[in-house]
């Protein structure tokens, strides 16, 4: 069955829904988006992606086309008319399309292109990678310095995306000056004893609304967080670690580089953390 996408107010089967030639998400990745997962046909973490969303488009001086609320219709409306019981939906918001190819953003008051649709992940909070963890290598970090804009602007993390398949394994992480930035598509951790390290929010980063809920849940459940810096090499001196996404939740990562960490199983923290935070993001759903 064709799914039912939002395009600027209306909604269309997939198959007819069209974006300008001319719009500035095309011609200049010049738009935003959010991911949002869907568990129990409930919204999961929504507050919290709408204030990145927010964010993200004020650092770009885009006006949010909507409020929260009437996000929260929108995003109701389609989980509904597409019938997703598990999976994510997408929202991209670019600047819109102004007529012609031009680097000077055109008028303030140009109507943006927003444009929503969802994946079906039937069982997305049961994947059997939690059981036996991510696989990752290391790969050089060459993004723009805005890392913590989620912009649409995703083709260096497609190709450590696709260096990671064609090694074999699950999923990059990238390293700058030294250290660990981040995972393609995810904030990265490792664990030593009780203590988890992750690097501290930055222009650096993508400020992950999954990370934040993570860290939130460890404080309370008595666990030390450190933010700052790590290496690969400390990485595969830790305990564990793991990574956070608003799709992948919390995954557990076994192996950097062709190095198993500790006994190259699933540690205790990365379960416990991942169990938490889908217990009480369920609670909390939308």
């Amino acid at each position: 069955m064709s799914r039912i996408v939002y395009v600027n107010g209306d909604w269309l089967p997939e198959a007819e829904a069209k974006v300008s030639v001319f719009d500035r998400g095309f011609l200049m990745a010049d738009g935003v988006y959010e991911v949002t997962s869907v568990l129990g046909g409930k919204l999961i973490d929504f507050e919290g992606h709408c204030v990145r969303l927010d964010r993200s488009l004020s650092e770009l001086e885009m006006t949010n086309p909507h409020s929260a609320e009437e996000w929260l219709a929108i995003f109701r409306e389609i989980v509904a008319r597409n019938g997703i019981e598990d999976g994510m939906v997408y929202l991209q918001v670019t600047r819109g399309n102004p007529g012609d190819r031009d680097f000077a953003y055109p008028a303030a008051d140009l109507p943006p292109t927003v444009v929503l649709f969802t994946q079906s992940k039937p069982g997305l909070a049961d994947s059997p990678a939690a059981k036996t963890g991510w696989k990752v290598i290391s790969v050089e970090d060459i993004r723009w310095g805005r890392r913590d804009i989620k912009t649409v602007q995703l083709l260096y993390p497609s190709m450590a995306k696709m260096a990671a398949k064609k090694a074999g394994v699950d999923d990059a992480w990238l390293v700058e000056d030294g250290f660990v930035t981040e995972g393609t598509s995810n904030n990265a951790y490792i664990v030593k004893g009780n203590k988890i390290i992750t690097r501290a929010l930055s222009s650096d980063i993508l400020h992950g609304i999954t990370r934040a809920a993570v860290l939130r849940f460890a404080a309370e459940a008595q666990m030390e967080v450190e933010e700052r810096n790590f290496t690969i090499a400390e990485a595969q001196a830790a305990d564990e670690a793991f990574i956070t996404s608003a799709s992948a939740f919390v995954m557990p990562v076994v192996e950097i580089d062709g190095q198993a960490l500790s006994d190259g199983k699933v540690g205790r923290v990365a379960s416990r953390m991942r169990e938490i935070y889908l217990d009480e993001m369920r609670k909390a759903a939308l």
